[in-house]
Formats: structure tokens, sequence, C-alpha cells
């Protein structure tokens, strides 16, 4: 969750904060001083409680089980997601650190297929020792090539 709170946070200081602040600069002169004001404020309040809820409900509504024959990924908050990704049809794994997840000591596994060029399953915000584990364990087990 704090990765998922501190790129929000970036996001928020780099992109939202700016791109309201000039809305309400060139918007105060068409709608006026008061209501650019209240809207601009109700963007950044509607932001900062993204910012604080969001997470905590992408992180409950998270969860994996590696089971016998696959790897099971449930993901979303509005719109909920399961993935099974059979063990037989695993092509590589990987693991991502960004530079926030290195600071926390954790990393992003991603599994991917031969359906696709992005990752088929996608496990973030994992122990750094957790995924390295889960990497090698799923590499080795989906090894079979079905021939």
């Amino acid at each position: 969750m704090t990765v998922w709170r501190l790129g929000r946070l970036v996001s928020l200081l780099g992109f939202f904060i700016p791109v309201v602040g000039t809305a309400a600069w060139f918007g105060r002169e068409l709608i006026g001083p008061v209501l650019t004001g209240v809207l601009a404020g109700a963007v950044l309040l509607w932001q900062l409680l993204l910012l604080l809820l969001w997470p905590r409900l992408a992180w409950a509504n998270f969860r994996y089980e590696v089971r016998e024959h696959d790897l099971l990924v449930q993901s979303g908050v509005l719109f909920r997601r399961w993935s099974s990704v059979p063990l037989t049809r695993i092509q590589y794994v990987d693991t991502e650190q960004g530079p926030l997840e290195r600071i926390l000591g954790l990393a992003h596994l991603k599994v991917y297929t031969a359906a696709g060029m992005s990752a088929d399953g996608s496990l973030p915000g994992l122990d750094l020792a957790e995924a390295q584990r889960l990497r090698d364990a799923l590499s080795l087990r989906g090894s079979d090539d079905g021939v």
C-alpha cells in the first residue's frame, strides 16, 4: 500500500496540482474566483481521498494462490478480475523493482505465457525474498512444454 500511496502522491504533486492550478488560474475569468476555488478544492480533496483510501481497497481485494495446476490471481476494486494461469503454459517469470520498491524491499512478480505480450499474472508488492522464491518455483513448475 505504501508504494501505491507514494506513487499516487507523486502523481498528485507532479500532475494534478499543476493542472488544477492552471485550470483555476484561467477558469477564474470564466466562472468567477469563488466557484473556481470551490471546484479546484473539490478536485484536490477527491484526489487526496483516493490517495488515502484506494490503495487500502485495492490491497484488501487482492489475493493470489499457487495451486497444483495453476496460479490464481484476484484483483480489482470496482471491477473484479480473476486470472487462472496454468503452470504448464508459463513461458517465463520476471521480478521487477522500481525505486520505491527497492527502498521498501518489495518486488513485482510478472508471469508470462505464450498467449500475449503483457503479463498474464501480476503480483505487486511482494517481499523481495518471496518474489524471488515464487519466481524460481513457478519457473520450475511451468517448465513442461506439453510435447
